[in-house]
């Protein structure tokens, strides 16, 4: 089960580019906003654990 942790890089239309904290060096996830927090914003750290995201503090 995968638990980490995503910076939100940018968010263009429908879809946010999230960078994983522990491995920046991967390639962007392209997530469709309908999946994330409606509060998002470029810049802000999610936490994802069991198939869902969640701000972090």
């Amino acid at each position: 089960m995968l638990i980490c942790d995503y910076k939100v890089l940018s968010i263009d239309g429908d879809y946010a580019h999230l960078e994983r904290l522990d491995a920046p060096e991967a390639e962007p996830k392209l997530v469709a906003r309908a999946l994330l927090p409606a509060e998002i914003y470029e810049g802000c750290v999610l936490h994802y654990e069991m198939m869902q995201y969640e701000m972090k503090d």
